[in-house]
Formats: structure tokens, sequence, C-alpha cells
């Protein structure tokens, strides 16, 4: 049984925790490029607000939300990246928009189906949704900032979903779904294992809880983590995996970053 409320106050420590590292910084550091191609610092969090703001629509205004869903199908590739917004009024926003979407989430009756660009989902997979999505484009942050996150046990609810979304990760490239599943065995942050996946499961991926999230959200390639691959399923899934939906894009290129060092 998933806790909603601890996983709602993960999410709190995932935002909050970008949030500090954004408190203070200086004007021109916004507009530094992340390695995600053409966008800036300040356009990774005006994308946060925008998706915390449109889960919190979801959640509170079904017509609202219909509107922004008929906004996106005819723009699919523009919405994902809103309008810029003066770095000053920036972080409040998404502050703001962050704080308003946990509140709705606390407040959603049990059972709640949130409407969403693709499937519904319930209030746990909405919350590890938007968890993934602020550790993954604060990772492209704390890239273009040249600074590193101390991995935590909120990789988990990450690493759970990376898991959870492999079928996915074959279907957004219109590839055939592999019956056979992947077994995960990860090293946590406190230095304990984190197994996911059937025991029996021949394939088979193992190695670093951070290192596999940040390859499963197309942070870094394969190539550049100690990640190992237990057979042909599980490399290809390092090498096309995804936790987020939409498109897959071109994630990060062999060589462009190398954290074993």
């Amino acid at each position: 049984m998933v806790d909603a409320h601890a996983l709602i106050d993960d999410l709190r420590a995932e935002q909050e925790e970008l949030a500090g590292l954004l408190t203070g910084l200086e004007p021109a550091a916004w507009s530094r490029a992340t390695p995600a191609p053409g966008w800036t610092v300040a356009d990774q969090i005006a994308h946060l607000a925008y998706f915390d703001r449109a889960a919190h629509t979801a959640l509170t205004d079904p017509v609202g939300f219909d509107a922004l869903l008929h906004k996106a199908m005819e723009d699919p590739e523009g919405f994902t990246k809103p309008a810029p917004v003066p770095p000053e009024e920036l972080l409040p926003e998404w502050r703001e928009a962050a704080g308003e979407l946990r509140a709705a989430l606390v407040e959603a009756p049990p059972g709640t189906r949130v409407p969403w660009f693709g499937p519904p989902m319930s209030v746990p997979s909405k919350t590890t949704a938007r968890l993934m999505e602020t550790w993954a484009h604060g990772q492209d942050v704390v890239d273009a900032l040249g600074v590193r996150r101390r991995p935590t046990a909120r990789l988990r609810h990450v690493a759970h979903l990376a898991v959870r979304a492999r079928p996915f990760s074959y279907l957004t490239r219109e590839l055939p779904v592999p019956e056979e599943p992947v077994r995960v065995e990860l090293e946590a942050p406190d230095g304990s294992t984190w197994l996911l996946g059937p025991d029996e499961a021949a394939q088979k991926v193992t190695g670093n809880a951070e290192e596999f999230c940040l390859v499963l959200t197309r942070r870094r390639h394969a190539d550049d983590t100690s990640l190992r691959a237990h057979g042909a399923l599980a490399q290809e899934w390092l090498e096309i995996g995804q936790a987020f939906a939409g498109p897959p894009g071109d994630g990060r290129r062999p060589g462009q970053f190398d954290d074993r060092s």
C-alpha cells in the first residue's frame, strides 16, 4: 500500500532542494545553457512551473484542463516550453505552483483519477511523476551550473517509475514490447540494495541507483556509467528506456558526461 502523504512529502523535499539551489542565483546564470539543446536554466524551471500548474488544474478544474489539453494538441511541441518569464519572477512563480499542486494532491479524495496528456493517473502515480520530472529537470540545472547533488532515498521513486514505464519506452518508438521481464538490482545511496522486477528474470540490470535514474531519464548515456546489462533485452532497455511520457528526444551522447572519476 502506497503512503500518499509520505510520497507528497518526498515531492516537497525534491522541489525545495532544487528551489534552494536556485535561491540567490545571479541573473546571468538563469540564461545559462543546459544540456538539453535550446533550453536554459530559466526554461527548465518555467517548464516545471507550467506542468505543476497543469497538474493542479487537472486535479481541481477538469473543464480548465480540457482547454489545456486542446491547446497542447494544437501545438504539441511548443506547449512543453512555456513563454519566458523574468528571472526575478520565475522562482516565486514555480514555488507557488508547486505548493498549490501539493495542497491539491493532499486534498484529493481516495480513488481520484487525475486526467493528463496521456492516460489518467492515480494520485500516487501523479505525485511520483512530478517528483521524477523535478529531479530530472533539476539534473539539467545542476549540470548547467556545474554543481553536484547528493543522491537521496527519493531516487527509489524514480527507479520504480522507470521500471513500470519500460513498455512505454518501446511504444513511443513504435517497437514491439518484449514479453520477457528485466530484473533490476541497484546499490542505494545508503548502501542497501533495491530489488525491482521478478526474482526469476534472466535479463538483469545491476549497478548504482543514481546512475540508473540518470540513464532512464536520459540525462546520461549508459556508456558513461558503471551500469551492467546482463542480456540483450536488458542492454536494449538501457539504450532506449525512459521514465517520462512523450517523445524520447536525443538524450545524451556517449562521452558527454562521465561521473565515475
